[in-house]
């Protein structure tokens, strides 16, 4: 019993690892979670703790055993006659074949270290409950992150190829400008250097979502050959930026601020008279919290509460060692039958009390026997070992102890860096909305103007670069806003919680 405690005591302390399938957003992501090979052997070993604990609980259950044997002797130790003369000597009475079958019963009455065990056992297997919860929010996060790009990759490309098509429609009329001599060779040759560069870009765009979909099949425990289809678009995903802003007070938007399809493009509002003062007090604050969003609770993370789990089993771990020096008592029964003859067919012929030979004088092979008793073990010296197995158990309890305020630290530091990192990313989202509305304008414009005949082609090569260049930085921050948003979720212990 005390060796089983001790496994699970210390298992525990050492815890311290076809048809097409939808790919779901991260808020209805639970049943892809326990695909992954991570998530599914953790469930299986889940599964081992709980049969390991049915073992614990049997263990004072009445045990039963039935046990038959048959042995020969070698050596021939039948009566033997020696003449009268000889001195006295040891002589070996026996038939040579002998057998016994018995059943025997135990019955555990005390043992200091057995309730202990108990408790072992269901804290164990708690702790496996939450180590597989950890790995199911490891998921959740690499899911996500590799769920988003594929959103963002395919958006992007979404883009590039209405890019090339606008671009083939001003080659086009360029061309024909040029053919009707109002245009020069070189403002043709020009556009065609810009689309040339833009359909090799649109390939590697293209590329680069062949490799977010195998990632998130990977990330989602899938084979390559799987077919992966989205179930939802970008806008959907980043609709809630304003609400985002307000959570981490830094503004108060009246919309999400995110995007209708995968080709609009979002304009962040310019903050109200009343909207102005609530970003005021983090700036007198040098950008910090305020007290009341200082506030965190420790138990939303599960390493904080599994950490409570690994103390809760040291402490049981110093009691089972104390408990040792308890006594363990027993109720103990047997009864069976023995029996011998001279050869094997006599030996199994099962001879009872009533049995009787020619002469009629009882001719029994087979006796009964049977006892009951107490079995009392009481540890008298052990060299020692148990002393330094409780100064190893508290001294294990105590690392833990102190492994709070450490844990505690930890999270305090990647609550702040995931609000910095969060509330950055907001601010170059909004930045790179403005670019994008701008470069947007002025490529309208300069479009205008050229047609028109009072603009460059030279200006309308320069606005394209520079509305694809705010293109690829808007889709970059909306995906760097949507990383840091599962970042902060994870450290504020949300991003599981949503998730299911």
């Amino acid at each position: 019993m005390k060796k089983a405690l001790t496994k699970v005591l210390l298992a525990g302390l050492a815890l311290g690892a076809g048809a097409p399938a939808l790919a779901q957003a991260p808020t209805t992501l639970p049943s892809q979670v326990g695909q992954g090979p991570l998530v599914m052997s953790l469930s299986h070993s889940l599964v081992d703790v709980g049969a390991f604990g049915g073992g614990l609980t049997s263990i004072p259950l009445t045990s039963a055993d039935i046990t038959a044997a048959q042995s020969g002797q070698t050596v021939n130790i039948n009566t033997v006659t020696t003449p009268v003369s000889l001195p006295p000597q040891a002589i070996a009475f026996g038939l040579q074949y002998a057998g016994n079958t018995s059943a025997s019963f135990s019955q555990l009455l005390f043992d200091g270290s057995y309730l202990l065990g108990l408790k072992a056992a269901k804290v164990y297997q708690d702790l496996a409950k939450k180590q597989t919860q950890q790995a199911e929010i490891d998921v959740v996060e690499q899911v996500s992150k590799a769920y988003y790009s594929t959103l963002v990759a395919r958006a992007r490309l979404k883009l590039l190829s209405r890019n090339v098509q606008r671009l083939d429609t001003l080659l086009y009329q360029t061309n024909q400008t040029f053919k009707a001599g109002f245009a020069e060779k070189l403002d043709v040759d020009r556009l065609r250097v810009q689309r040339n560069n833009l359909v090799v870009e649109q390939q590697r765009a293209q590329r680069l979502t062949e490799l977010s979909v195998a990632l998130l099949k990977f990330q989602m425990g899938l084979p390559q050959v799987q077919v992966v289809q989205l179930t939802d678009s970008l806008g959907a995903a980043v609709v809630d930026a304003g609400a985002l802003r307000q959570r981490l007070g830094v503004a108060s938007f009246s919309t999400g601020g995110g995007v209708e399809g995968l080709g609009a493009v979002p304009t962040a509002p310019e903050p109200s008279a009343t909207q102005r003062p609530t970003t005021a007090p983090l700036a007198s604050n040098n950008g910090q919290p305020t007290q009341a969003q200082a506030a965190f609770n420790y138990n939303n993370r599960i390493e904080f509460s599994t950490l409570e789990t690994q103390q809760a089993l040291a402490g049981l771990d110093l009691q089972s060692r104390s408990a040792g020096a308890y006594p363990r008592l027993s109720l103990t029964a047997a009864y069976g039958f023995s029996g011998s003859a001279p050869a094997v067919k006599d030996l199994f012929a099962f001879r009872g009390p009533d049995s009787r030979n020619g002469a009629g004088y009882p001719n029994q092979n087979w006796f009964g026997f049977g006892n009951v008793g107490l079995s009392l073990n009481v540890p008298v010296f052990d060299g020692f070992r148990r002393r330094y197995q409780v100064q190893q158990a508290r001294l294990q309890q105590q690392t833990i102890e102190r492994g709070f305020e450490t844990l505690r630290q930890s999270i305090d530091l990647q609550d702040a860096q995931s609000r910095t990192t969060l509330v950055n990313a907001l601010d170059v989202l909004d930045n790179q909305q403005a670019n994008l509305t701008l470069a947007a304008d002025v490529a309208r414009v300069t479009r205008i103007k050229f047609q028109a005949g009072v603009g460059s082609n030279l200006e309308v090569i320069t606005a394209e670069t520079s509305l694809r260049e705010a293109q690829t930085n808007y889709y970059s921050a909306i995906y760097d806003v949507l990383v840091a948003k599962v970042d902060r979720d994870k450290a504020t212990g949300e991003l599981y919680s949503q998730a299911k």
